[in-house]
């Protein structure tokens, strides 16, 4: 529990730079933010505990009507005072039940992973790079690129369209440097009306919480244009999708040292990676296609994990469980350079605390188990025939999220990690999300076989 003196602190601090108002912001299982707000005076009671939620309102955390109420406490290292409204502080939050960490909070699970690793000497830095699509929404609930110029069938790093869209973009641009984020690239990304911001990476737990924020940010400059910002992975059918790559390595606790980096020539497959390094990946791929269900985790993504699908070129997704240098076939990527891996079935949709709290219990049991994950694959998996990616034994990704959540649902490390009562509420929702949209008659079989037949 937080100390008196630290909360006193604290308001101190945020009174003197304005703040009138306290957000405490957990996230349900799919991510998505809930809070009160209490008065900065009251700081102090909402961090022992004060307020109080029905569980049973709420999607994921594991409650029926008659159990009593959760808490949610905020965590006063992770402030973000709001730019565009200094009145309020938002502060990533842990649920609480009876004064315990509730065990079906995704924040309050990645922290015991990260105790986890800490046992074994590491700490978890992580990088997510940011796609999002800004949209307008249509009469009909229907979306459209607002810039009639940016209409490029290949318009990845088109200025122009950058230009015509820049007050937007330095809104965000100028909240994230602001906010000591450290921005250091961001562009017209790979489908129209989509950019990506690049911002360095921090400690697990941070870049978790930034990106929570990052989405709530972009919606609110975007509504500021009367446009509307999205990170869905795949908004339209024949354009690339919305990734948010996970970039992942340890450090050694006790120096700060990247316990991933080797020198290229000093590494047999040249990539820039210690053994370290490659065993978390082989825990990676062990545990691929389970770990999908928590990258991916909506009907939508998976109309992203395609090789070229609607899209009249490839979509840069991945479809294979596998590894490589900078190949951007694989799931996992060794980026130039090396010193870290990039799972890149990550999307826009994802729940960034229960994935990262996943692929880290995954890489960890690589490390123990010395799990090798082969030679690298340089090659375009696009093309390669059927037969050879049968006798290389490179799996496909799951193609659907129902195939993905079965293959969570097989995987015993996902109750290891989770717990029993979390990684069944993920099952149960991700297989109620699946049944909602196959029992859901789309305006595509309406148009195919109402005349048809």
């Amino acid at each position: 529990m937080v100390s008196d003196e630290k909360i006193r602190q604290t308001q101190d601090a945020l009174r003197a730079k304005g703040v009138k108002y306290c957000i405490g912001a957990y996230v349900d299982i799919h991510g998505v933010p809930k809070a009160k707000v209490v008065p900065l005076d009251h700081l102090g009671h909402m961090a022992h505990g004060s307020e109080m939620y029905t569980g049973y309102a709420l999607d994921g955390l594991g409650q029926a009507p008659n159990d009593d109420e959760i808490a949610s406490v905020p965590d006063l290292d992770h402030i973000i005072q709001l730019p565009w409204e200094p009145k309020l502080a938002w502060m990533p939050a842990d649920n609480t039940f009876r004064g315990e960490p509730y065990p079906l909070n995704t924040r309050v699970a990645l922290k015991n992973v990260l105790a986890q690793a800490a046992a074994m000497g590491f700490g978890f830095n992580l990088g997510i790079e940011c796609e999002v699509f800004v949209l307008r929404q249509n009469a009909d609930g229907t979306l459209s690129v607002p810039n009639p110029n940016d209409k490029l069938v290949k318009p990845c790093y088109d200025l122009q369209p950058f230009l015509d869209n820049f007050t937007w973009l330095d809104k965000v641009a100028t909240c994230i440097n602001d906010l000591g984020w450290d921005l250091y690239s961001f562009d017209h990304e790979d489908a129209n009306g989509q950019y990506e911001f690049d911002f360095k990476y921090a400690d697990a737990l941070t870049m978790c919480d930034r990106l929570i924020f990052f989405r709530t940010m972009t919606k609110h400059y975007a509504k500021e244009e009367g446009l509307l910002a999205t990170m869905m992975p795949k908004p339209f059918a024949d354009k690339t999708g919305n990734g948010a790559h996970f970039n992942m390595s340890l450090y050694d606790l006790a120096s700060g040292r990247n316990v991933f980096a080797r020198e290229p020539a000093e590494d047999p497959h040249g990539l820039g990676l210690s053994q370290t390094g490659y065993h978390f990946i082989g825990g990676i791929l062990k545990h691929g296609r389970a770990l999908c269900a928590a990258f991916a985790p909506t009907v939508n993504s998976y109309k992203r994990l395609v090789r070229q699908g609607a899209m009249s070129y490839f979509t840069w997704a991945p479809v294979f469980n596998s590894y490589g240098s900078n190949n951007r076939t694989n799931s996992v990527r060794v980026p130039m350079g090396g010193g870290r891996c990039e799972s890149r079935n990550a999307d826009g949709a994802v729940n960034p605390y229960l994935a990262a709290a996943l692929a880290l219990a995954a890489g960890l049991e690589g490390i123990r188990e010395k799990i090798d994950p082969g030679k690298p694959n340089e090659d375009n998996l696009y093309a390669i025939s059927e037969a050879e990616r049968r006798q290389r034994g490179i799996d496909f990704l799951p193609q659907t999220l129902q195939e993905a959540v079965a293959a969570f649902a097989a995987d015993p490390l996902m109750e290891t990690v989770l717990g029993r009562e979390l990684r069944d509420e993920f099952i149960k929702y991700k297989t109620m999300e699946w049944e909602s949209y196959h029992l859901t008659v789309s305006p595509w079989e309406v148009e195919r076989y109402s005349h048809l037949f």
